[in-house]
């Protein structure tokens, strides 16, 4: 293995670490672990060698559960993993598996190490049956992560050379994945229409999972021109299309506002064998349609799908609830809300439905009713609901429930985080009670917190001179 000097070039003369490091775990794994962290640590500015002293120096036993261990610990810091591989590598007594040349190869890709990556592959690719179809995924992952898409499909076409199964679709299906997740989708196109005239196309040609992969990469790219352009090469291919291969279209032409189309397919896939809407799909229909402001036909929607045999879930009600609380028909929102807690189970009532309800009070005598309905559904505070209390009474400047809940806040341990600060401080600008907000503002400031910019332009607006402000 290529030898490592830490002190060589000029990226690795400032190899820093915040402190040493220590475990109060009995696990012998992990408290030999912490010894090797410390070896390297105490010895971040010598070479090589020098470490490699020590470790020899420091007698234990090598086992595949340490050496797992010990690079699990350096995950986001390639340098000292790589040095302790090198030098297991380097011991009698004990060959590393596949577990640790995966986990080296994930740590040196994930860092951008390809250089050093090849090095580990080449000489793990040397010993019979290390290399599996972990480590597949890990080259396909960090190569396409990369832009390395040429790189990629060289491990693809070299899986016979590895040892690895050629005839499986799934390999294949990885492939494209990884290419479309980081956004090549014309060009995992083309190597699927490229595979697909190949002897083994039949098969890939007829696989809707394979289609799907295409299809959700342009989807996620927000191409539905590209999107509506591939949906029609799989009707005309004679694949039929899945519940995945619905949704998936659904999803991207809703969001592109084409509410039209989605609708039109959402309404045939009911009469479509083994292919009615699934609650994902009845939800993103139901979303579309309040968000263009339809929402009698999204509860036209929501009706026909527990007629149907699709059950609602807590986000189906939660996103009529926020639409009809922005329209105020609060008549209708607690009749929601009555049977959601009717229903139970996937259904009650959580903070996202409490959230809706609390904007949607008009004064504070009506929120204590409120939170005890919502403890009775067995939903408890969370720092974010203080958070909004606070903005609420603050809005209505109702002072002493203020101090209450941010009292009640700090005793239940909720908070107060960087977001109940902020709050605070734009609430008293707002009401022209500079001291108030100063005050919040340094203890803000003294708690090591960072001001959100549009905070920052509201302090330094302030015609006061406060040390420090502007390093705020």
């Amino acid at each position: 293995m290529l030898d490592f000097a830490l002190h060589q070039t000029p990226q690795t003369k400032t190899w820093r670490f915040l402190r040493p490091f220590s475990s109060d775990s009995t696990d012998p794994n992990d408290q030999v672990a912490v010894l090797v962290q410390n070896i390297i640590y105490f010895r971040r500015q010598k070479s090589t060698d020098e470490i490699e002293q020590a470790l020899d120096r420091s007698g234990f036993e090598l086992t595949e559960e340490l050496v797992l261990n010990v690079l699990r610990r350096h995950r986001s810091d390639w340098k000292p993993a790589y040095v302790f591989f090198n030098w297991v590598c380097k011991r009698s007594g004990y060959s590393p598996g596949s577990g640790p040349y995966n986990e080296i190869i994930d740590i040196l890709g994930k860092m951008r190490r390809f250089e050093e990556v090849d090095q580990v592959f080449d000489e793990m690719s040397k010993r019979n049956g290390l290399v599996n179809e972990v480590t597949y995924g890990i080259l396909l992952n960090r190569y396409a992560a990369a832009h390395k898409v040429e790189e990629a499909i060289d491990v693809f076409k070299r899986r016979k050379e590895f040892g690895l199964e050629v005839d499986d679709l799934v390999p294949f299906q990885t492939l494209l994945l990884w290419i479309c997740r980081y956004k090549h989708v014309e060009l995992a196109e083309n190597l699927f229409y490229s595979y697909c005239n190949k002897r083994n196309g039949l098969f890939i040609h007829s696989d809707i999972k394979t289609w799907n992969i295409i299809l959700n990469g342009w989807c996620v790219r927000g191409n539905v021109h590209e999107a509506k352009r591939f949906w029609n090469d799989i009707i005309a291919s004679g694949c039929r299309p899945d519940l995945f291969t619905c949704g998936t279209f659904i999803n991207a032409l809703t969001k592109k506002g084409k509410l039209g189309t989605a609708l039109r397919l959402f309404r045939a896939m009911w009469g479509y064998k083994g292919c009615n809407p699934d609650v994902a799909i009845c939800n993103c229909i139901i979303n579309a349609l309040c968000f263009k402001k339809r929402i009698p036909q999204a509860l036209q929607v929501f009706r026909e799908m527990s007629e149907r045999g699709c059950q609602p879930n807590v986000a189906t009600y939660n996103t009529l609830i926020k639409y009809l609380c922005r329209i105020q028909r609060m008549e209708k929102v607690y009749e929601i809300l009555d049977e959601m807690e009717q229903k139970r189970g996937n259904c009650l009532p959580n903070h996202v439905t409490y959230s809706f309800l609390l904007k949607s009070l008009k004064r504070p005598e009506e929120v204590p009713a409120l939170l005890e309905r919502m403890e009775r559904s067995g939903c408890g505070m969370i720092g974010d609901m203080y958070n909004l209390m606070l903005k609420l009474y603050m809005d209505w400047d109702c002072q002493e429930r203020v101090r209450h809940t941010w009292n009640e806040m700090e005793r239940n341990g909720l908070g107060p985080d960087q977001q109940s600060y902020t709050i605070m401080v734009h609430g008293y600008c707002e009401k022209g009670r500079r001291e108030d907000a100063l005050r919040y503002f340094r203890q803000m400031k003294s708690k090591g917190m960072r001001l959100e910019p549009r905070t920052e332009i509201l302090v330094n607006s302030l015609d006061v001179n406060f040390d420090g402000k502007k390093g705020a």
